[in-house]
């Protein structure tokens, strides 16, 4: 039987195709994010597909912060996104570079523009080089300064990263074609003046590149092959393509651009985040309703289901929006099998076992996960006083109601049968604690074959049991609604976040730690929280439900 062919993506072919044909021997490729916010689940899909392609050709995967831009650029995001990418698993050995490293020899290559007659340094402001550019109909005009001579722009250029000049008093132009139908082509900006402090260089400089022409560049440097990026990019590769030839680069990157990750109903703008973060609507950019790759690794995620996430995904140049449920699809199906089964009370009330010893506790052998036996089996505590979830017992129950009601009799998982007889309620008329008698004839494990119950419910043990809070997370977005309003405001969920602070979960949890997950019977996977999860007062945080409306297509 022959084996089974993956088909290619077209970044792939393109890549074997360059390799064929000799324009690289080795493939080498970059993630490059601007230092100026947390990473997201759409920056997930280009970190994964960057090193992925390395790893897939035995290439390199450089880790470079294009950091030209130090307005917004902070040392904490640099720090943050690091650590995002290593818990991802991707790999960039010793080759972690910053752009802002590179600024000498890109004031160089713009020097050798000036002197090849490429670039020329230009007195209008902002306002007048847009209306000069045209627009897509009409053509720009040339700038009544474009024609100055290599030694007056080169003395003028130097002028400016002498500090000689106000911010935007003069600025360096690419010298290309102020009629191409590229808008991108028409004499676009390459430095400007702008007094900032950088996180990296400090007051060094008082001039900075723009990023159409330092990233070609720092592609260039680091003899990357294939420069992988987004859509949007699309009309700038022309730009990109004109600096590395008129910088007379040997081997010349190559762009390639990709449809970006889209989700639905998900907030991933810096703007929107910022402003949630700011108003105290979460806790922080990790808070585990956001899809930042530190939120969704608090949330409970895991890399692997990040990655079988992209794969499903696929990589194409059409854009398309994906369900956030095949996202949770994911997560599901990397733990379901990898999780213990433990038992947690997140409503509880407690129950009464009127003919079991008083004072007796015996150790249940419980199995970690029916699904995969070599998770082995674990001791748990039972006794005559359990804590069971409020919705697991009804006075007065519907047709088709199979648990615990009065009279009627279901398994208690792993243990015995229970039978309830009475019930106590307070003085509002809320019942607070069911009494019971058990079977000891019933034991799980003993091989009962006598009479059946359709019913059966989990619990935990009063006296042995932890305290904890359980926070349950929706979407932050209401999704009936939409992501915005008319107004540009978002549309927010009221009951994101339920936080539980009552519930009971079995001892076997006293040991968790910041991120360790586990199912919750008949509740869904949780984790332990990494922020605010303490050993004395334990926090989990729901990462899904059991049960979704996703189906994996066929």
């Amino acid at each position: 039987m022959e084996k089974e062919t993956v088909s290619k993506n077209f970044i792939e072919q393109i890549i074997e195709k360059d390799l064929a044909e000799g324009h690289c021997e080795t493939v080498c490729t970059r993630f490059p994010p601007e230092p100026n916010g947390y990473l997201h689940i759409g920056h997930a899909k280009s970190i994964l597909l960057n090193y992925g392609l390395a790893q897939e050709y035995h290439g390199k995967f450089n880790m470079r912060f294009d950091d030209t831009n130090p307005t917004k650029e902070k040392v904490e995001f640099v720090e943050s996104i690091k650590e995002d990418i290593k818990w991802l698993g991707a790999d960039w050995e010793d080759r972690l570079f910053f752009a802002s490293n590179y600024f000498e020899q890109m004031y160089e290559c713009a020097v050798k523009l000036i002197k090849k007659g490429k670039a020329y340094v230009c007195d209008l402001n902002a306002e007048q080089i847009r209306e000069y550019r045209g627009t897509l109909k009409e053509p720009g005009k040339n700038s009544p300064f474009r024609d100055r001579s290599v030694e007056e722009n080169l003395e003028l250029f130097e002028n400016m990263k002498n500090g000689k000049y106000e911010d935007g008093e003069r600025v360096l132009r690419a010298k290309i074609d102020m009629a191409s139908p590229n808008i991108n082509m028409r004499d676009p900006i390459i430095y400007r003046v702008a007094r900032m402090t950088h996180h990296n260089t400090g007051d060094q400089w008082c001039i900075y590149p723009m990023y159409d022409f330092a990233h070609p560049i720092e592609d260039a440097i680091e003899g990357i092959t294939h420069s992988i990026c987004t859509l949007e990019f699309e009309d700038h590769r022309p730009l990109y393509d004109w600096v590395v030839r008129e910088l007379e680069y040997p081997h010349p990157p190559k762009q390639i651009e990709f449809a970006k990750l889209y989700l639905t109903n998900v907030v991933t703008g810096k703007r929107y985040i910022r402003k949630l973060v700011e108003d105290g609507i979460v806790d922080g950019w990790d808070d585990p309703r956001l899809v930042s790759i530190a939120a969704l690794k608090r949330r409970g995620f895991t890399p692997e289901s990040i990655k079988m996430f992209m794969d499903l995904c696929g990589v194409s140049k059409s854009q398309s929006s994906v369900d956030y449920a095949m996202l949770e699809y994911c997560i599901r199906e990397d733990l379901k099998l990898k999780k213990p089964r433990m038992m947690a009370v997140l409503d509880p009330i407690k129950l009464v076992i009127d003919n079991y010893p008083e004072g007796q506790i015996e150790y249940l052998d419980v199995d970690n996960n029916l699904e995969n036996e070599s998770l082995g089996k674990r001791k748990v505590p039972f006794c005559r006083e359990l804590y069971i979830d409020r919705e697991d017992f009804m006075e007065e129950p519907p047709r088709k109601y199979f648990r615990l009601f009065p009279g009627n009799e279901v398994r208690l998982m792993n243990a015995y049968f229970v039978k309830c007889e009475s019930f106590i309620k307070d003085e509002d008329g809320n019942v607070t604690e069911i009494h019971c008698t058990y079977d000891p004839e019933t034991k799980c494990g003993t091989g009962f074959t006598g009479r059946k119950v359709k019913g059966t419910i989990h619990w935990v043990a009063a006296p042995t049991a932890l305290k904890a809070e359980v926070r349950l997370y929706e979407n932050i977005i209401d999704e009936e609604k939409g992501v915005y309003n008319e107004d540009g405001s978002l549309n927010l969920n009221p009951n994101s976040l339920v936080i539980l602070k009552e519930c009971f979960v079995e001892p076997n949890l006293a040991d968790a730690k910041a991120y360790d997950s586990f199912q919750f019977v008949r509740q869904g996977f949780f984790c332990v929280d990494a922020k605010d999860s303490k050993p004395d007062a334990l926090v989990f945080n729901r990462i899904v439900s059991l049960k979704s409306s996703f189906k994996l297509p066929k």
